[in-house]
């Protein structure tokens, strides 16, 4: 086998990423259609899920693990992602000050 295809995951690992995901996006829709739970645990439970999707998404498919040589792969990912999370709640962060701080017009409002 050449070192081209050691990477890459077997077919049998590949069937299993695909039923996980399958049964991740599935479980998750069926709750929400039928109202299973209250508003808050539903979200609890969607977004819980949606961190295991992530997570297969990422072992079976993307085949980032602390393994060998995809241990580099695995360190950047992992620098992105706090990259992204650091962006994005700064972001929120922001503009939450900013709705906080602003003052409303009442300028506009006034000749009226």
């Amino acid at each position: 086998m050449s070192k081209h295809h050691e990477n890459h995951g077997s077919v049998k690992s590949y069937i299993v990423g695909f039923i996980l995901s399958i049964l991740l996006t599935v479980v998750p829709y069926y709750l929400v259609v039928n109202h299973s739970m209250d508003t808050h645990g539903l979200i609890l439970v969607v977004m819980a899920i949606a961190v295991a999707q992530l997570l297969v998404q990422v072992i079976y498919f993307l085949h980032l693990t602390f393994k060998g040589e995809a241990s580099g792969n695995t360190l950047s990912f992992i620098f992105t992602m706090v990259v992204v999370l650091i962006l994005v709640i700064g972001t929120l962060w922001i503009m939450a000050n900013l709705h906080t701080n602003m003052m409303p017009d009442t300028t506009m409002n006034s000749g009226f």
